[in-house]
Parts: C-alpha cells; sequence; structure tokens
C-alpha cells in the first residue's frame, strides 16, 4: 500500500487527476499540498472545496511569494513567454514538493498535468523530471499513457489502464468525467486560465516592463491587477480603479508619495499615479498631473467635447487642488502618450484578486 501526495490546484483537472489516484486499490493514504504565488488568486474558497469534496484528508499550503522573478523567469531586457514560465513554474513547484513528500514520507507525487497544456510537449515534462532527478516519480493521470511508465504504476499502487492519455485539456470530457467521480459539478473557477495571472493577455507585457526598474515592491506587482493600467516610461504608473470593488482595493495600495486623482462632479475613477516624484522638474511634475487628469476624465462620464474639473493631491499633503482638463477624444488616444497593455480577462476574476 501507497502513500500519495497530490500536487492540488483545485482545478477540475487536478480534481480528477486526484481522484482517479484516490480511487485506486493500492493507495491507502492521500495528501493534498497546495502552491500560492503572486500571480495566484487567495485559497480561500479553495479550502470550502476541498471540506467537500475530500473531508478528512490532509490538506496544506505553501507559499511561492520569494520565487515571482524565478516563475516569471523573463530574461534581462527579454521578453514574456507564457511557455517558459509555466515549465519555470512547474519546475519550482515539483522542487518544492519533493522536500514536503520526503518529509511526510509519501511514496509517489500526483499532479493534474496534461500534455500540450500552454505549449508544454511529453518532452517537457519529463524533462522537468530528469533535472530534478525524480523520474519515475511524479505520475501524470490524465496523459500517463502519453509517458513513461511510472514507479507508482510498475509497483501496482495504480492501475495504468485505469489512466488517460490526454494530450490537450478536453473541458467536455472532463467535466463528464467529473460528474462520473462524484466530484461536484461547477465552472472550473481554479482552471489555470482563471487562477494564473500569468495566463490573462496583457499581463505578461506589464509584468515584462516593470521587471525592468531598477527597484519595485510587492506592491507595485499588485497594482497590475487592475484592469486599467498605464506606464508612461521610464518610471509613472496610472493606475484607475474603475468601479467599487476596484477603489475599494486601489485604496489599500496607496503609499505616502503617491498621488490621488478624482472627478468631484462627474462620477469617474480613482486614479493613483506613481514615480520618483524628487527626480522631476516642476515642469515635468505638472505634465504627469495633467496627463493622469486627462486620463481620468476620460475613463469618467464627463462629456468629452470640453474641459472638466479634476481634483489631486498627495496622499502625504492635507491639500487638494483642482485643474481643468480637456479629456482625450477617446481611450485609444491615450496609448500616443502611454504604454497600454490592457487585461483581457472575465470581470469577475479580475474581482477576485483585489479581494
Amino acid at each position: 500500500m501507497a502513500r500519495a501526495l497530490s500536487l492540488f490546484s483545485g482545478s477540475r483537472a487536478s480534481r480528477v487527476a486526484t481522484r482517479l489516484v484516490a480511487a485506486a486499490p493500492g493507495v491507502d493514504e492521500l495528501h493534498l499540498l497546495h502552491f500560492r504565488s503572486p500571480f495566484s488568486r487567495e485559497d480561500a474558497p479553495l479550502r470550502e472545496l476541498i471540506k467537500a469534496e475530500w473531508p478528512g484528508v490532509s490538506f496544506r499550503t505553501q507559499s511561492l511569494k520569494k520565487e515571482y522573478r524565478r516563475i516569471a523567469n523573463i530574461p534581462p531586457q527579454g521578453k514574456f513567454s507564457l511557455t517558459r514560465s509555466c515549465l519555470s513554474c512547474r519546475t519550482i513547484i515539483l522542487s518544492r514538493a519533493i522536500r514536503y513528500m520526503e518529509r511526510i514520507h509519501a511514496d509517489f507525487i500526483v499532479t493534474g498535468e496534461i500534455v500540450g497544456t500552454s505549449g508544454l510537449a511529453q518532452r517537457d515534462l519529463l524533462r522537468i523530471d530528469e533535472t530534478l532527478g525524480i523520474t519515475g516519480i511524479v505520475l501524470r493521470p490524465l496523459s500517463a499513457r502519453l509517458l513513461p511508465e511510472t514507479h507508482a504504476e510498475r509497483m501496482g499502487w495504480v492501475d495504468r489502464n485505469l489512466l488517460l492519455g490526454l494530450e490537450h485539456p478536453d473541458p467536455n470530457y472532463l467535466n463528464q468525467l467529473a460528474s462520473q467521480l462524484g466530484l461536484i459539478p461547477e465552472i472550473d473557477w481554479f482552471d489555470s486560465a482563471h487562477r494564473c495571472k500569468l495566463m490573462f493577455p496583457g499581463f505578461g507585457p506589464r509584468l515584462e516592463n516593470l521587471l525592468t526598474e531598477e527597484a519595485f515592491t510587492m506592491n507595485s506587482l499588485r497594482l497590475l491587477d487592475f484592469r486599467l493600467y498605464y506606464k508612461r516610461p521610464p518610471d509613472v504608473k496610472i493606475v484607475l480603479a474603475a468601479d467599487e470593488v476596484e477603489k475599494r482595493a486601489l485604496q489599500n495600495f496607496f503609499l505616502p508619495q503617491d498621488l490621488r486623482v478624482y472627478l468631484p462632479t462627474y462620477r469617474g475613477p480613482m486614479t493613483l499615479v506613481r514615480t520618483n516624484w524628487a527626480t522631476k522638474t516642476a515642469a515635468q511634475v505638472h505634465e504627469i498631473i495633467t496627463l493622469a487628469s486627462r486620463i481620468t476624465a476620460t475613463h469618467s462620464d464627463a462629456p468629452s467635447h470640453a474641459s472638466v474639473q479634476v481634483n489631486y493631491r498627495f496622499e502625504q499633503d492635507d491639500e487638494t487642488l483642482q485643474m481643468n482638463v480637456p479629456p482625450f477624444p477617446s481611450p485609444e488616444e491615450i496609448k500616443h502618450h502611454c504604454i497600454v497593455h490592457h487585461l483581457e480577462s472575465p470581470q469577475e476574476t479580475v474581482s477576485s484578486y483585489l479581494l
């Protein structure tokens, strides 16, 4: 009889893979290990899912907060690559999992990985195992028939004939299989496309641009979560909170030196402006404030054909100042003044990161 450690993300693929192994007669003990990172949502809903589907099973979480640069794996002056980041992330997760596996004396590791996901082929998954010196230790039940036999199969703990040979994710098939295995049918909120920010079109280029700065904080990293995020090289960030959920979230990220911009008479966003103000001349400061004010007005209900009053103040000051600015004719015009990487993801997913 064997003890299995499942790297449990909460996705449908992860849940199905784990259930397939848990049902194997040769497995008598199961442990769940979940990894958090600055690029993934919080795990409170996941805990509720585990209580419902895996009562009594040991569940632990570990943070990858310090490894965020290695996960992103963006070369100096290089471009973001989702495949490269996924490969790096999986390598880091498995290296950490091995240490935990040894601590709890587990016999093998289970993952919900599927060949072809994020461009990772069989050779990529096998190269991770070989690099870490764990060839044969990781069982990937959803693509096992496309991969060499593992230790768990050779020992008879898991029957290879009951495993799958998926080459690409098949949501409909996995949903059907999940129902057959007694898993809770629901939208796959923990799928990587919903859970991992690096999967959102637009987030990778934002991160790539941020990493070119000499120094930045986790606070700056979290600002990338907001849908309306503008960057004026080299270091001016203009972040807009467009609705009440975003405004409540953005309120937590203001630093004393940040500039707050808003409209007193029209419904519109709240804007955070961050730069190294000490290195700017008075003319440059005025130019930045004017640009941020125009962007804020453009995304408001104010008419686009007339000047609009905008309020602004530095967080460390008590004085609120005003200026009248014309909105841009359309949001598209902002591209001529800033770097724009639109964050394309479901609104409910973006909100989940900000709560």
